[in-house]
């Protein structure tokens, strides 16, 4: 198991559409597990409700744990997008 601590940076935190991108890259990961842990809760990354659920803003932190045969690539993965600055839609 790889577990790794990140601060939320999007300014409108993990709303609806961050979490859409951030499962599917979970989905990417075949065979491993991820837990995600906040003030609010803990979740694994199996649904986009899980993940709305923790109501993450910016500023919160959240910690990342990965387990399977991509744990270390997998973690780094989440890890970046948890920290990302979405931009919807994208400026060109």
């Amino acid at each position: 198991m790889i577990e790794k601590t990140v601060k939320i940076l999007n300014s409108a935190g993990i709303h609806c559409r961050p979490s859409s991108v951030i499962i599917n890259a979970a989905e990417e990961f075949k065979g491993n597990e991820f837990e995600i842990s906040a003030a609010s809760g803990t979740v694994d990354l199996s649904s986009i409700l899980g993940l709305l659920s923790l109501g993450l803003q910016c500023g919160d932190t959240v910690t990342i744990k990965a387990t399977g045969p991509q744990e270390k690539a997998a973690c780094e993965r989440m890890a970046e997008l948890f920290q990302h600055h979405f931009d919807f839609p994208p400026r060109n």
